[in-house]
């Protein structure tokens, strides 16, 4: 799949924007208001595109937008709600992920010969950058979704452990990209294919 087409950079655009507004949005419901004082609720994806992100998305086909800020000082339960607010990003691309073979299966544009191929195309990259996005940010590294996810779970006495290991996540997860790419390790693809493959059988069942 091109990443320089039409259809994907619109699938893309779409892809960044809800996961980003989702994670602000959550925010702003347990009473953060943080990302709505700096504009980022919004659906504009021009305001949370993040350059370097965005080229590698359009190159390589992976990528990231600008992370939404939040103030856990703001939230009543901290913990909980760090939670829900990650789990809010993931989710809604899980959502997108749905929506889109619900409506190509419905209107017979996925992957039906002779079909209209921009519908095609956008259908295809919608699934794939959606259960992708969400899969990769569910790994358990910081700074990605699944970090935080998993903080929520992690006992008490644990949690001084857990924080040296969130901060040393950037430089795994640069390990991870580096395996990837050079050392033909794919750590990564293996991991949004465990998280991904449950996922198209459930659709297959479902839709």
């Amino acid at each position: 799949m091109s990443h320089l087409t039409p259809p994907f950079i619109i699938a893309m655009l779409i892809a960044l924007t809800v996961h980003e507004w989702s994670h602000g949005m959550a925010a702003y419901l347990l009473g953060d208001s943080t990302a709505k004082y700096e504009g980022r609720l919004t659906l504009n994806p021009f305001t949370h595109l993040d350059i370097l992100g965005t080229i590698l998305f359009l190159t390589v086909g992976f990528g990231w937008a600008k992370p939404v800020p939040i103030d856990p000082r703001a939230f009543r339960h901290p913990k909980r709600d760090i939670t829900l607010t990650a789990l809010a990003g993931p989710a809604s691309n899980l959502v997108l992920a749905f929506l889109t073979v619900g409506i190509a299966t419905g209107t017979h544009a996925l992957g039906v010969p002779g079909g209209n191929r921009f519908l095609e195309e956008f259908f295809q990259s919608m699934l794939f950058l959606n259960l992708g996005l969400m899969a990769f940010n569910l790994l358990p590294i910081a700074p990605l979704d699944g970090s935080k996810i998993v903080a929520m779970f992690v006992p008490f006495r644990y949690e001084a452990a857990y924080e040296e290991f969130l901060r040393n996540g950037p430089i795994l997860l640069l390990f991870l990209l580096l395996a990837e790419r050079l050392l033909n390790i794919p750590l990564i693809v293996w991991w949004i294919s465990f998280i991904v493959s449950p996922v198209l059988r459930l659709m297959s069942v479902l839709l």
